[in-house]
């Protein structure tokens, strides 16, 4: 189903070529900016005008003049008007949106988001837990923002494979288990016994263990060396570190609704052995060179504060290689193997100089190449296309990095745990005669909601103040009003059974003829409806999920006024079955909003 800014741009793109003799013109449909001067507004004449060195009010006027000449948009628009200094300004006629909402009830799976006609393989590298560590709020961004990314271009009908890039390697492993190895040596017989709380308490004391003390530094060192190697007891040791890491964070993502389980998995351990193979090879293409004893390649354009060239380390002088190694393996087993036509970073934005620099050596080595296929076709790109999805931080009340008061990053489960258990006090207040069963229910669905929507309600680039009372409230653009609105909306159907209404039947009577859509409540429900997929489309196109989240809020509010100005299982049957099928359309868009794309659970009673 073609969105409407399409319809209308395709056609008046070419009465604007028509017009000017000039080929390549776009018209850029927008929706209005203030909606009593219409729906849409062509954007694109300035531009056009200014190209042309002619006068954009007056161009603008030629174009709808050809435009009304020719009938050229009379199917979808009732005004044509030309305003300011070269906009034009269109208005929707009420049976070409009825049509349209009839024509969005017939793809219950994408109520009418358009599909690709170009899919792509799409490589999403997100959330990133490290083994022996809980996951804290650090990583809570990344999670959700990139699990709801992945949701949004399979709706578009692109191939996602999603990479959860664990930090399961390194120098880390060698402190841990040399710190068994001389005080818990019974542990290291039954590694399974160790708890994640005991390998974050071991590894604490180990770094201090390690920066203090050489001879413990050593014999850490001997331990990586024994890991690299494969040593079988040592291997077996760091299996059970990785087995009780994933013990703790699967069961967040399946709290989060976070579609990531271990197939996904590809952890700097899987790279371990392609580092060689990639310095090496850097190194015969002449991009990679010594320098302080430390390999090196100095990618054009990248300066450190004196203005020298700025290095990109990919093995340090001890032989040892980091994680810029390792994210360019990633991009060549990204592109090479997984054919990846782009590839998505999802991660803070204090990286964004590091994923720079990577994404530069990976195109100065040739790595962002694929080879054509027959399934790709001729007109698909040479390069892999890499993005780098930045966010802000989440913050305290106080304005700073969010911590407990010992100072520590707050531990993600535990902040998870505490938003269910403050939902589950407002629940038992507002309904204390529901079963505990269906409160617990709903104070799980409340809380993890609440916490997603307004991580995602923000822009995601932008820091944002995380508070309790306000993510939890009844009001405003949050998880529960929004769970709230849609049981408000599947209520009617209740009620109207209880009444003795054939609500099934109306609403498939409703979708065999033509709907009334004469109230002004009702017209503007039913042109917000059918901007679903537009809104689903501004998300993608710039990774950002508060557009979809805007979009459900002022559905919500649309609806709500029109609910107090249109009788629903009070009108007569020529306008109740329109009535009931524009509340069935806006439950089941916010339904898919909340669900399929946030991960968000809806509630039918509340």
């Amino acid at each position: 189903m073609k969105s409407i800014p399409e319809i209308l741009e395709k056609r008046i793109s070419e009465i604007m070529a028509e017009v000017t003799g000039q080929g390549g013109c776009t018209a850029l449909v927008k929706p209005a900016t203030d909606p009593k001067f219409g729906d849409y507004q062509v954007n694109g004449v300035m531009p056009l005008a200014k190209q042309l060195k002619t006068n954009p009010r007056k161009l603008a006027e030629q174009i709808v003049a050809e435009l009304i000449q020719k009938s050229s948009i009379e199917e979808q628009v009732s005004s044509i008007e030309t305003a300011g200094p070269g906009f034009i300004n269109l208005r929707l006629k009420p049976d070409f949106v009825a049509k349209s909402v009839l024509e969005v009830t017939k793809y219950p799976d994408h109520l009418g988001v358009e599909k690709t006609d170009k899919p792509k393989t799409i490589v999403v590298d997100f959330s990133g837990p490290n083994i022996a560590k809980q996951m804290h709020v650090g990583h809570l961004r990344s999670t959700i923002i990139g699990d709801c990314i992945c949701r949004l271009l399979e709706l578009e009908g692109h191939k996602v494979i999603r990479q959860n890039h664990i930090g399961d390697w390194g120098t880390q492993f060698g402190m841990l288990i040399a710190y068994l190895r001389d005080l818990y040596k019974d542990k290291l017989k039954q590694p399974d016994s160790v708890s994640i709380r005991d390998l974050e308490k071991f590894y604490k004391n180990a770094k201090h263990w390690y920066d203090t003390d050489q001879t413990f530094a050593d014999n850490a060192r001997e331990e990586v060396v024994k890991l690299h190697n494969n040593d079988k007891d040592t291997i077996s040791v760091w299996k059970e570190f990785v087995k009780e890491s994933r013990r703790h964070y699967q069961p967040i993502y399946e709290t989060l609704q976070i579609d990531l389980i271990y197939k996904d998995e590809r952890g700097e351990s899987f790279y371990k052995d392609m580092l060689a193979d990639v310095v090496g090879e850097l190194k015969k293409k002449g991009l990679a060179v010594e320098s302080e004893g430390a390999v090196c390649v100095f990618p054009p354009g990248f300066k450190d504060k004196e203005g020298k060239p700025l290095p990109m380390i990919v093995q340090k002088s001890d032989g040892a290689f980091l994680y810029a190694t390792t994210d360019l393996a990633a991009i060549r087993y990204r592109v090479g193997e997984l054919k990846a036509d782009r590839i998505i970073y999802v991660t803070d934005s204090r990286q964004a100089l590091h994923f720079e620099m990577v994404f530069a050596v990976a195109r100065m080595a040739g790595w962002d190449r694929r080879q054509k296929t027959e399934q790709r076709g001729q007109d698909a790109r040479d390069t892999t296309e890499f993005v780098h999805v930045t966010f802000g931080s989440v913050l305290g009340e106080d304005g700073k990095p969010l911590k407990t008061r010992s100072g520590e990053n707050v531990k993600l489960k535990e902040l998870l745990d505490e938003a269910v258990e403050r939902a589950r006090k407002i629940v038992d207040e507002k309904n204390p005669d529901l079963p505990d069963a269906e409160r617990a229910r709903i104070a799980q669905a409340v809380g993890i909601g609440a916490v997603k929507y307004a991580d995602y309600t923000n822009n995601r680039t932008s820091d944002y103040i995380f508070s309790f009372n306000k993510m939890l409230a009844m009001e405003g653009n949050t998880a529960p009003y929004m769970q709230y609105a849609y049981a408000r909306v599947k209520s009617i159907n209740r009620k109207g059974k209880e009444r003795g209404i054939d609500v099934a039947q109306e609403l498939a009577d409703a979708q065999q003829a033509e709907l009334s859509l004469n109230e002004p409540s009702e017209l503007d429900l039913a042109k917000h409806l059918i901007r679903y997929g537009e809104a689903v489309e501004a998300a993608v196109d710039d990774y950002r999920p508060n557009y979809l989240t805007s979009y459900l809020y002022d559905l919500a509010q649309k609806f709500s006024v029109f609910y107090t100005n249109c009788p629903v299982l009070d009108a007569g049957p020529d306008k109740r079955p329109t009535r009931l099928l524009l509340c069935d359309l806006t439950a089941r868009i916010i339904e898919h909003g909340l669900h399929d794309l946030l991960g968000i659970e809806v509630i039918e009673q509340m």
